[in-house]
C-alpha cells in the first residue's frame, strides 16, 4: 500500500519517523487549546474554562488526526498536519479580541476558507503556483524553513531570549532547562554521526530522563491516563451569521492569504529535503494539498483554527522517512493522545527543543544548489531564508522572495526568465506586506 521498497525504506524506519515526528509536534495538543480557549473568554481555573479547554484539545486531536490520515492514504507522504501555530494566534488575538469578531463566527471563515482551498486544488491552481516560482526560491523555502524551526528549537531550549535592546541575545545558561537540550541535541548528533536508527526519538527521550534528575527537575510526571474531555461544546458550533459583513470576507481572505502559502513553503521545503522534488515539480502535489484544504474544513467542524502541515514532519524525514506509513503513525499516535494526555505531558518542551534544531540544521543543506554568483538568484534567496527567521513567519519569507525575484530580474532585463503570473503574485505580494497583513 505505501510503496515501501520503492520509496527505499522499510517498516522500522517509518515506525521510528512517525514517533519521532509525533514527538515533536505532539506540544501542539496543549498550546493550541490554551491559545484558542482565550477566544471564548471565560474566566480561567471555572468549571466552563476546563470544559472549553477539553473540548479545544479534542478539537485538535481529531483534525489533526483525520488530516494526517488523508495525507497518508490519499498522498502517501510521511508529512503530519495539525492546527497551524500563528494561525491560532491569528484567530484568537486578532479576529476575536481584535476585531471582536466572535469565535463561532471565525469558525465559519475557517470553513468557508477550506472549502475555498479545496476547489482551488480540484482545479490544479495551486500545483500552478508551485510551478511558478522559481527553482532558486523553492531551494531557499526550504532553508529558510529549517533556520525558522531551528530559531523555534533554540528559543523552546532557552538558549537564545528575547532583549529590548538587541531583540534577541544569549540566554541564560545556567538554567537546568538548556543543560537538558544540549544534552538532547548532542545524543541526537552522535548517534546520527554513527548511522543508529531513531536518534531523534532517542535523543528526546535520553532529554526527558535527564531532566527528571534530582536537582535538574524539568521532567515533570504527570501520570499516564486521563478521561477522554467532551467535544460538544466546539463541535459544530460554526455561525455563519456574518457573511454579509466585510470584515468577515477580510478574515477570509487573511486567513486564506497565510494558509496558502505557509501550507505552500512547508510541503516545498519538506519535499526538497526529502528528496521528493523531480525537475521542480512536487509529485502528488494536488493530493497532499487536498489534505490540507480537507483537514481546515474539518477541523473548523471540530472547533479549531487552520489546520496545516507541520514543518515539525522534518523529524521524522531526519529519521528516514519517506512514505504515508510514517503519517499514519502519527496520527495514530495523535489519537492515542485522547487518552495518555497526561503521559504526553511528561515530555518536557526542552527535551523536544533539540530535535528542530537538528531538523533545521539538515534542511539548510540545499543551498548550495543556489547559483550565488548571479545576484538576481541570490538576493532574493537570500532574503526568503533571512525573513523567515527574523519575521517569525514561513508566509513573509515566501512574500519577500517571489517579489523582490520578480523586481531584480526584470529591473536587470532579463525579463524572459520572469513568468507572467509572478507578476501576479509580486503584486499581490507587496499589498499583503504593505497593507493587509496589519
Amino acid at each position: 500500500m505505501f510503496k515501501l521498497k520503492e520509496n527505499k525504506t522499510n517498516v522500522k524506519t517509518e515506525i521510528f519517523a512517525g514517533v519521532a515526528t509525533f514527538l515533536t509536534m505532539a506540544y501542539i495538543v496543549f498550546v493550541n487549546p490554551s491559545i484558542l480557549v482565550e477566544a471564548v473568554k471565560v474566566t480561567p481555573g471555572t468549571p466552563l474554562y476546563q470544559q472549553f479547554f477539553g473540548a479545544f484539545m479534542v478539537a485538535t486531536i481529531l483534525s489533526s488526526a483525520t488530516a494526517t490520515l488523508i495525507m497518508a492514504f490519499f498522498a502517501n507522504y510521511p508529512f503530519a498536519l495539525a492546527p497551524g501555530m500563528g494561525l491560532n494566534a491569528y484567530f484568537t488575538y486578532t479576529v476575536c479580541l481584535g476585531m471582536g469578531i466572535d469565535w463561532r463566527v471565525a469558525l465559519a471563515a475557517i470553513f468557508i476558507e477550506g472549502l475555498t482551498f479545496i476547489v482551488l486544488t480540484l482545479t490544479g491552481f495551486r500545483k500552478f503556483v508551485v510551478r511558478v516560482i522559481p527553482d532558486s526560491i523553492k531551494i531557499a523555502i526550504g532553508a529558510g524553513i529549517g533556520f525558522f524551526i531551528a530559531f523555534i528549537g533554540l528559543k523552546g531550549a532557552g538558549i537564545v531570549a528575547s532583549s529590548p535592546a538587541t531583540f534577541v541575545t544569549l540566554g541564560d545558561l545556567r538554567n537546568p532547562g538548556v543543560l537538558v537540550s544540549v544534552v538532547g541535541l548532542l545524543t541526537i548528533a552522535v548517534l546520527h554521526a554513527k548511522r543508529i536508527p531513531g536518534a531523534v526519538m532517542i535523543g528526546i527521550l535520553v532529554s526527558t530522563l535527564f531532566g527528571a534528575i534530582p536537582g535538574i527537575g524539568v521532567t515533570k510526571y504527570q501520570g499516564i491516563v486521563g478521561p477522554v474531555p467532551d467535544i460538544s461544546p466546539t463541535f459544530m458550533k460554526m455561525d455563519f451569521s456574518g457573511l454579509l459583513s466585510l470584515d468577515f470576507w477580510i478574515v477570509v481572505l487573511t486567513f486564506f492569504f497565510v494558509d496558502f502559502f505557509d501550507t505552500l513553503g512547508t510541503l516545498t521545503g519538506l519535499a526538497q529535503s526529502a528528496g521528493f522534488m523531480k525537475n521542480g515539480d512536487f509529485p502528488r502535489a494536488s493530493r497532499a494539498y487536498m489534505a490540507d484544504a480537507i483537514g481546515t474544513s474539518v477541523g473548523a467542524v471540530f472547533g479549531t483554527s487552520t489546520v496545516t502541515t507541520y514543518i515539525e514532519s522534518g523529524a521524522g524525514i531526519a529519521e528516514g522517512g519517506r512514505t504515508g506509513l510514517t503519517a499514519l503513525v502519527t496520527a495514530l499516535l495523535m489519537l492515542a493522545m485522547l487518552f495518555f494526555s497526561p503521559l504526553a505531558m511528561t515530555v518536557p518542551a526542552y527535551a523536544t527543543a533539540p530535535a528542530l534544531i537538528f531538523v533545521g540544521t539538515l534542511m539548510i543543506s540545499h543551498l548550495g544548489k543556489i547559483k550565488w554568483d548571479d545576484i538576481t538568484e541570490a538576493l532574493p534567496a537570500f532574503l526568503t531564508v533571512i525573513s523567515m527567521p527574523l519575521t517569525y513567519s514561513i508566509a513573509n519569507g515566501i512574500a519577500v522572495g517571489v517579489a523582490s525575484h520578480t523586481l531584480i530580474k526584470t529591473l536587470s532585463g532579463r525579463t524572459k526568465e520572469v513568468h507572467w503570473f509572478s507578476w501576479v503574485l509580486a503584486a499581490i505580494f507587496v499589498l499583503w506586506l504593505v497593507f493587509i497583513r496589519h
